[in-house]
């Protein structure tokens, strides 16, 4: 095993990593500040406020239309769809060329399979078949913004975790990103120790992908909202067992370096968050509490956010989350109110997601649904 060691200025660490910046692009058709508590706008079922008023058909755009976009997972069905089989939209193609249609004019890959039969076959996941993707993207009028795909899982890195992540890196400039990522949290533990030490590797891979002209980030969902553990009565194997009241999450920002690790939230999966981790047991082992704000959370780092899951829900407070998900715009999420408040405009990049949109009774679902998000995104107003 050879593990990498962080030393060194930026080009340095190029040059000894074996990344010319000019080579790398060769390929390329184009190249905290703690816990915070504030008012909640209409979000957690516990918290909720009347309706939101969407704001439709009333002043500017909220979203500009070069800012709208949506990840592919949504419609992971359609991209995965035999097209021997259907007349629907089939493979990254035709998909792409459906979204174009809606008025979408980014996208976020969350892998890059398809169906076997479909143009370019089933694996994309290479220099040929990212150029090939590229292509189609360029037709449609589409940009890429980022991928949830390879981040390495050990720590020190390995020869061949580091070879695999640069391979990643090479695809996404053939693709045009500014960004690439991950679906997962940097860390499963809720211990301060594990996510020092994934702050460790995060500045380490955020400085690797810097020098190939790429933003690292990572996509999380409700459980990063909860509360650290970091003090208080240790248990049998040492480890803190109550918390100082700063969310995991917050802490990671705290922790890793804004010139080399960003963020993507998941607007939804926050306020589940905010619905679920309100309270914590302190270290003197009183109960604190804590109503998560989630666009106070951006608003304070809002350079950190460059990448937004939009995804929407409606209220229900039986299945442990507060929510169902539902079509974009068609749930109980303030956006209006979110998108007002987190500042910097003309800087985030909103994809409408659904994890839900596959349906195996109505094989055109997903589709319809990425429609009916775009129309929402569009319509949300100043």
């Amino acid at each position: 095993m050879t593990a990498y060691n962080d030393s060194g200025s930026d080009e340095a660490l190029r040059r000894s990593l074996g990344i010319s910046r000019r080579g790398f692009l060769s390929t390329c058709t184009a190249v905290a500040a703690g816990a915070v508590a504030a008012p909640v706008f209409g979000a957690a079922p516990a918290f909720a406020q009347p309706a939101p008023d969407r704001g439709r058909g009333k002043g500017l755009s909220l979203v500009p239309a070069d800012k709208r976009g949506i990840i592919l997972y949504t419609v992971r069905d359609a991209t995965g769809r035999d097209p021997l089989s259907t007349d629907l939209p089939s493979g990254f193609r035709e998909v792409f060329a459906e979204l174009s249609r809606y008025g979408y004019q980014q996208v976020e890959f969350a892998g890059y399979g398809q169906h076997a039969n479909a143009p370019g076959g089933g694996n994309l996941q290479t220099v040929e078949g990212a150029k090939l993707l590229r292509s189609w993207l360029d037709e449609s009028g589409l940009r890429a913004q980022g991928n949830h795909g390879f981040i390495p899982g050990s720590w020190p890195l390995t020869t061949a975790d580091l070879d695999e992540f640069k391979r990643h890196l090479e695809i996404a400039n053939i693709l045009g990103m500014d960004h690439m990522g991950t679906g997962g949290d940097p860390t499963g533990s809720a211990y301060r120790a594990d996510w020092d030490m994934a702050a460790e590797k995060w500045n380490v891979l955020g400085r690797i992908a810097t020098a190939a002209g790429i933003k690292l980030y990572t996509h999380n969902h409700d459980a990063a909202y909860g509360f650290l553990l970091d003090g208080g009565p240790s248990d049998a194997q040492g480890r803190p067992t109550r918390s100082s009241g700063i969310r995991k999450l917050e802490y990671f920002l705290r922790q890793t370096d804004p010139k080399h690790v960003w963020l993507e939230m998941d607007i939804y999966w926050a306020h589940v968050a905010q619905y679920k981790f309100h309270t914590y047991t302190a270290h003197d082992g009183s109960t604190g509490e804590n109503v998560f704000d989630p666009a106070a959370l951006v608003r304070s780092h809002t350079k950190r956010y460059p990448l937004f899951h939009a995804k929407d829900g409606v209220v229900n407070t039986t299945n442990g989350q507060g929510y169902d998900m539902v079509p974009f715009g068609t749930g109980v999420i303030d956006y209006r109110t979110f998108f007002r408040r987190v500042g910097a405009k003309n800087y985030h990049n909103p994809m409408v997601e659904q994890d839900n949109a596959p349906s195996s009774s109505d094989p055109a679902q997903s589709l319809t649904h990425a429609r009916i998000g775009y129309d929402n995104l569009a319509a949300l107003r100043k």
